[in-house]
């Protein structure tokens, strides 16, 4: 048995001092407020469940610093990122999400939802081993030390009118969404990864092909992300096409509800926002990337009080940092509507912990709680950011990912001090990131 002592921690929602976790076999055991050490190891600060970043691209790390000037719009991005897609293969992309994932762990993130679909070789071709590429995530992840939901991505037409892909494109695709579901049901998942799967978007999936996907995520009861409504030129081309918005597409193909998570939902009618709540479909926003590519402020409070659960990912990396996107959230709909108060403290701790884990299918992590996966996340309180703000909620709005100062990932302590206990996180970045420029 493993015991931690934590200052103070967020227990059921509330802060209590002095909490003494005791852990087995990577579960917590006990939760004793008011204990004294007693030999434990302590946990100096505030101690939080573990942080899940429900949407992420790992190979877009290597963009961070390289996008960020100059005009126009997502479109522009795009073709910087598939430029940087052609240029990988298995050994460099497990070097790049090894170092991206720790980075990811010295922020507080326990675990992460990576939307996969960098499949085959540059050529479409796939490797020996068609996984190759998420095998090397999955690897990562462990070596990183953290957890995985493999969001395994069909892709398979570069418009909504069905034109096929090309260039750097082609290593996304399987043909179609069959095929597809037999490459995914050969994926091994590991004690720290399961498989999940995705639609990268309704344009990039026929609404023929959808059903598909939605059987094989009910055969696996495995989670289902989809990118919906991220700008406005997606929702005006399905229109076009199917005189449908992107969401009642996914609603005509079954493909909404309580496994579903939609990522950004950005640009809604009032009716998708009613679709999405009634069917318990959950959101994940991702702040800093969708103000980075000037994709828009989604209706976070809306969609919340449809029904919808929010949680949060940090998409393309350009920031990566779970306070900074949980604030966002509420930050950025004071922006869009001129008025403060939208969602309390506890509410974007909540976004950023156990709806993340939930949307991810761990069901069995994001609180501090007898039974639940051992995962804790220390913030300092004697920071310059944090020095003075006490220890509740309120820290959501002042703490930044440099003040997370140990981190436990089921059980076992990746992060020290701040630092990674077995990772040099910045030399592993500059090399991998330097490696494909």
């Amino acid at each position: 048995m493993t015991r931690y002592w934590a200052e103070h921690a967020r227990v059921a929602d509330t802060t209590e001092p002095g909490v003494l976790i005791e852990v087995s076999a990577g579960r917590i055991t006990s939760v004793t407020p008011g204990a004294a050490p007693d030999g434990a190891t302590r946990l100096p600060g505030l101690t939080l469940p573990g942080l899940a970043n429900a949407h992420s691209h790992a190979f877009h790390r290597a963009l961070r610093g390289r996008t960020h000037d100059g005009s126009g719009t997502f479109w522009n991005w795009r073709e910087r990122m598939y430029a940087l897609a052609a240029r990988l293969d298995p050994d460099s992309y497990h070097a790049l999400a090894r170092a991206t994932y720790a980075e990811m762990v010295l922020a507080g993130i326990t675990c992460v939802g990576e939307f996969h679909y960098l499949h085959h070789s540059p050529t479409g071709e796939p490797y020996d081993d068609p996984n190759a590429m998420g095998d090397a995530l999955i690897r990562a992840a462990g070596d990183a030390g953290l957890r995985i939901t493999l969001l395994d991505t069909c892709y398979l037409t570069s418009t909504v009118g069905g034109e096929p892909l090309e260039g750097p494109q082609r290593r996304f695709g399987d043909g179609d969404a069959q095929r597809w579901a037999q490459r995914a049901s050969a994926m091994t998942p590991a004690p720290h990864a399961k498989v999940g799967a995705a639609v990268h978007s309704v344009r990039a999936v026929p609404a023929d092909q959808l059903g598909t996907i939605v059987d094989w995520a009910a055969s696996y009861q495995a989670p289902l992300h989809v990118h919906l409504s991220e700008q406005r030129g997606e929702n005006d081309a399905c229109l076009a096409h199917y005189g449908r918005t992107p969401t009642e597409v996914l609603a005509d193909a079954g493909a909404l509800g309580r496994r579903t998570t939609a990522v950004h939902a950005t640009h809604l009618t009032d009716l998708d926002r009613t679709e999405l709540g009634d069917t318990d479909t959950a959101v994940c926003l991702c702040p800093t990337t969708e103000r980075d590519l000037a994709d828009g402020i989604g209706p976070a409070r809306a969609l919340a009080d449809a029904g919808s659960p929010i949680c949060l990912g940090s998409d393309s990396h350009a920031i990566i940092d779970p306070f900074e996107e949980a604030r966002a959230l509420e930050l950025d709909e004071r922006l869009r509507t001129e008025r403060r108060g939208h969602f309390d403290a506890a509410e974007l701790l909540r976004a950023a912990s156990v709806a993340g884990h939930a949307a991810l299918g761990w069901d069995d992590a994001g609180t501090i709680a007898v039974g639940q996966r051992a995962d804790l996340v220390t913030v300092r309180l004697d920071s310059v950011r944090t020095a003075g703000v006490g220890p509740g909620p309120a820290i959501v709005f002042a703490a930044s990912a440099p003040d997370v100062s140990h981190v436990v990932v089921d059980g076992r302590i990746v992060v020290r001090d701040g630092g990674h206990v077995s990772i040099d996180v910045a030399g592993e970045l500059a090399r991998a990131v330097g490696a494909l420029w």
